[in-house]
């Protein structure tokens, strides 16, 4: 049977899209493989490149600020494992979730609570998940500068809080959030 493993990054930042990764381990597995948070920036960065080498398939998939904001951040959540399976181009037999909910779709699943660092499959979509957010973060800081995202990732921060204030909201700001929602309505009454 053929088995994905799905992760997510991003459900708790202020801004950005919440990505999602599904990998199928194929052939030969890079060595070191757990939970992305566990891992140095380094580590992750160079098991993120390991498995792209591999033989392993990989789907991503992502949930904008706008689809996060008309549907909810689980939802959008659920929508990029959705799409990051669809991604892979084989359909996988069964699907480890980490987490303890599942979206409704058609491939039969288990969530297991703790599954990044138990099932290396979830590690892996762990690791390509986080990596390719940060990228995103990156980019995204390089277009709106001021925000910190390069480090923060989006994150609610003392630093980006600062920002929010100072700059104001950008069109990637999850204006659903709290925080983000009352400085657009500060700015607006």
């Amino acid at each position: 049977m053929i088995i994905a493993g799905v992760d997510e990054a991003g459900r708790g930042p202020w801004a950005g899209p919440v990505v999602a990764a599904a990998v199928i381990l194929r052939g030969v597995v890079p060595a070191g493989l757990d939970d992305s948070k566990k891992l140095s920036a380094k580590r992750r960065e160079a098991l993120f490149e390991a498995l792209q080498a591999s033989d392993c398939l990989i789907g991503v998939g992502q949930a904008s600020v706008a689809e996060i904001d008309r549907i909810n951040i689980l939802q959008a959540t659920y929508l990029a494992m959705t799409r990051a399976v669809e991604a892979l181009g084989e359909m996988p037999g069964h699907v480890l979730v980490d987490g303890n909910r599942l979206p409704r779709w058609r491939w039969p699943a288990t969530a297991i609570v703790g599954g990044d660092g138990s099932e290396p499959a979830i590690s892996a979509a762990s690791i390509i998940a986080k990596v390719t957010r940060d990228q995103i973060m990156e980019q995204l800081d390089g277009q709106h500068p001021g925000y910190g995202w390069a480090s923060n990732q989006g994150y609610g921060v003392a630093a980006h809080a600062e920002a929010l204030i100072r700059l104001g909201a950008t069109p990637h700001h999850r204006a659903s959030f709290k925080p983000v929602r009352a400085v657009l309505q500060k700015l607006q009454g």
